[in-house]
């Protein structure tokens, strides 16, 4: 009769009616009434809430051998509520109900074990007592059982286990399950890899609100993997996402408006999203919020508030708060000026390898900015900071070794240094570099690299590299000055015949520097050389033929001068009519000719042929498939700061195609590729921290946010439930996701 008052049976429905009869059938001893009972005065229906007689009730019942009561008694010890806390009184109630074969006991006894929250932690236990739950159809327990098999805990590592476990949850509609199963699809574990089953089970997941899956459906759409490549749908999946108060959604919501991907871009919507972020303590939130402040866009310039949101993503561990705070005092920027702390933040930064840092710090040993002067700590810091990729680290250091400051003297060091701070299109070294080329310093003497050095920094406005430009022209070497001046000094040897003064006139007219912009003038000139054999004359006319600019568009003529550049060995040419041969432009396509070419140029260290053969080789195109080849490749091209190819060079080395799998490794090229703002890299290296697939020394990447023990936490964007060798991600009913790296985002002055 009970019963049916509650649930509104034959009899209206009335708490009140229901506890009279529950009373009457649990003084008799009934242990069905008992444990309802029990329920109904924890949580005050029918009856004042009271802890104590919900106690009463559920020990008289679990005294019986009721299994419900025995639970929610077990859990009225571990939470000290009617009784005093006692763990051993929880697990000893626990364990009686699971004994008798609760499956919910038997899931909450697994999850203890695994916490190691009440008794000793053991990941075997934890395993018997989920399987126990899931083979009774428990789908949470399931899904934590697929979890296991995934990663190895417990048992052996089992992708088909942990397949076959998550489709069981999954089917019955749980969501992080859902999410599970559309990953592994994803990314090819345990079942034939399909980027359509994968979205398939990101919607269902999605659907239901699970925030992890509304970020993978977001990237499915926007890289067009699975479902039409769909910019609008994808931001659509953020802002549901972000919208839900998922903390890595609306950081990324702010990235996406701050870069103007996809949307209008908004400094004002940055902002609001940043600002969201920021106050749920996402630390990248917080640097990119005070960066906006420093800079002025979308708020009214403060230093002020730049320094305090610097130091909130400083005082969790973030190595960009740090980094930023410490110029910030370096500079006296919204805070007293002082060395003292520059050199402690920006030192704290540098121990976890944040390469900024490392260069500032290396500036203030070197100038005795708060420490001693020590030019030896300071090519320590250089050094650190140059072999991550950081050009001004990169032309210091060969300052450094150029003048012997700290470091035995060492022309050739030197050059190689700047060379790689070059190569980045950093202006002062590409000016030092032409001038070891000009003095054959270091180099081998070379009036022609000179020349492409100073002309490259020239064109960032490097004055002293103008400079250098226009007196090796008046000294009859091959060179050109630049604007008006370039005019004048180019017609009259270009009218003459001289190549070099043809090919830079071209480019002058191309670029309208100092002339009235013309791509038919261009053309003329280029034509001029191109015809008198100039490969890098022939290479321009073949990208005006192919873009139709000066001429009428010619894929047929864009190969013929493409191909007389390649047969010269020009290794950009080479790119190119590969490139041309793969897309049937201008000739039959053909896979092979492409791979010719491709090789040719990347043996030349061309970046991007680097790169696309690599791709031809996992591919299989025109080449037998070899992952080995790929990997080859791709290295070569990421080695030279390719974000893409390190990126998938990234990704090799966390799936082990091509070479031997190191998490290590794959964070490391996740990271430099992530830095130079490669939106997969950077998920896929949130994904990496969130999972912990490697040791981190920075806690604040590991960091996951535990709520309720019987639901699950939705963390990183890439997350696979759980995939982390940190803290147990439980059922929760949010979390603090795992952060995406972007530590080259927002780059700070030196100090």
């Amino acid at each position: 009769m009970g019963l049916m008052n509650i649930k509104g049976e034959v009899v209206l429905q009335s708490d009140e009616r229901a506890v009279k009869w529950f009373i009457k059938a649990a003084e008799q001893g009934e242990a069905r009434s008992q444990a309802i009972l029990g329920i109904m005065y924890e949580k005050g229906k029918g009856v004042p809430q009271s802890d104590e007689e919900a106690v009463k009730w559920y020990r008289k019942a679990a005294d019986q051998g009721n299994a419900h009561a025995q639970y929610n008694l077990g859990w009225m010890y571990e939470k000290g509520r009617g009784v005093f806390q006692s763990n051993e009184g929880a697990v000893t109630w626990y364990t009686k109900a699971a004994e008798q074969g609760y499956s919910q006991a038997q899931f909450y006894m697994g999850l203890l074990y695994y916490e190691g929250k009440v008794v000793l932690q053991s990941d075997e236990e934890a395993v018997i007592w989920y399987k126990k739950a899931a083979e009774q159809g428990n789908a949470v327990a399931q899904s934590d059982l697929g979890w296991m098999h995934a990663n190895g805990r417990g048992v052996v590592v089992n992708d088909e286990e942990a397949v076959k476990w998550f489709r069981k949850a999954a089917d019955q509609g749980y969501p992080v399950a859902q999410y599970n199963l559309g990953w592994m699809y994803n990314t090819g574990r345990g079942v034939k890899q399909s980027n359509e089953e994968a979205v398939k089970w990101y919607t269902k997941s999605a659907d239901q609100g699970n925030a992890d899956a509304q970020f993978e459906l977001k990237m499915m759409y926007y890289d067009g993997r699975g479902v039409p490549q769909s910019d609008k749908e994808a931001f659509r999946w953020y802002k549901i996402s972000a919208a839900q108060g998922n903390a890595n959604a609306q950081y990324n919501l702010g990235l996406i408006y701050a870069n103007g991907r996809g949307v209008n871009q908004s400094d004002e919507e940055a902002i609001k999203w940043y600002r969201k972020a920021a106050d749920q303590e996402n630390a990248y939130a917080q640097v990119n919020l005070g960066w906006m402040y420093q800079e002025g866009k979308g708020v009214p310039q403060s230093d002020e508030e730049a320094v305090k949101w610097y130091r909130k993503a400083a005082d969790q561990g973030y190595a960009n708060g740090q980094s930023n705070l410490g110029v910030m005092y370096s500079k006296g920027r919204g805070v007293p000026q002082s060395d003292d702390e520059a050199v402690k933040w920006c030192r704290e930064a540098a121990d976890q390898g944040n390469a900024n840092a490392q260069y500032n710090l290396g500036w203030m040993y070197a100038n005795g900015r708060g420490v001693p002067q020590s030019d030896e700590e300071a090519i320590k810091w250089y050094k650190k900071s140059a072999e991550q990729g950081h050009a001004d680290a990169q032309n210091t250091l060969g300052g450094m070794y150029e003048s012997g400051r700290g470091v035995f003297q060492s022309n050739e060091g030197a050059a190689t240094w700047y060379r790689r701070a070059a190569e980045q299109s950093h202006a002062m070294a590409q000016n030092n570099l032409g001038k070891m080329y000009q003095d054959g310093r270091g180099v081998l003497q070379s009036d022609e690299e000179a020349v492409k050095w100073y002309r490259k920094a020239a064109e960032q406005g490097n004055a002293a590299a103008q400079l250098k430009l226009e007196i090796m022209y008046q000294k009859d070497r091959e060179v050109s000055p630049s604007d008006e001046k370039a005019v004048i000094l180019y017609t009259t040897p270009a009218e003459k015949g001289n190549t070099n003064a043809q090919l830079d006139l071209g480019v002058t007219y191309e670029n309208g520097r100092g002339v009235t912009q013309s791509s038919e003038e261009a053309v003329t000139w280029d034509t001029e050389s191109a015809e008198q054999e100039d490969a890098n004359a022939q290479y321009n006319l073949g990208l005006m033929y192919k873009s139709g600019r000066g001429v009428n568009q010619s894929d047929e003529e864009a190969i013929k001068w493409y191909y007389k550049a390649a047969e010269k060995g020009h290794a950009r040419a080479q790119y190119n009519l590969g490139w041309m041969f793969e897309n049937g432009r201008g000739v039959p396509q053909s896979n092979e000719e492409a791979v010719r070419w491709y090789t040719k140029s990347a043996e030349q260290g061309e970046v991007q042929a680097q790169a696309r053969l690599g791709f031809m080789h996992v591919m299989g195109r025109g080449v037998s498939q070899s992952d080995e080849e790929a990997a080859m490749w791709y290295r070569k091209a990421a080695e030279q700061g390719d974000a893409q190819a390190q990126a998938n060079i990234g990704w090799m080395y966390e799936n082990g195609q091509g070479l031997l799998q190191s998490n290590e490794e794959a964070v490391k090229w996740y990271k430099k590729s992530a830095e130079q703002g490669d939106v997969q890299a950077q998920a896929r290296l949130g994904f990496m921290y969130a999972m912990g697939k490697q040791q981190i020394k920075d806690m604040q990447m590991r960091k996951l946010t535990l709520e309720s023990c019987m639901q699950k936490d939705k963390e990183s964007p890439n997350l696979m439930k759980k995939l982390s060798n940190g803290t147990k991600k439980q059922q929760s009913k949010e979390m603090l996701v795992a952060k995406i790296t972007l530590d080259g985002c927002m780059k700070m002055d030196e100090a």
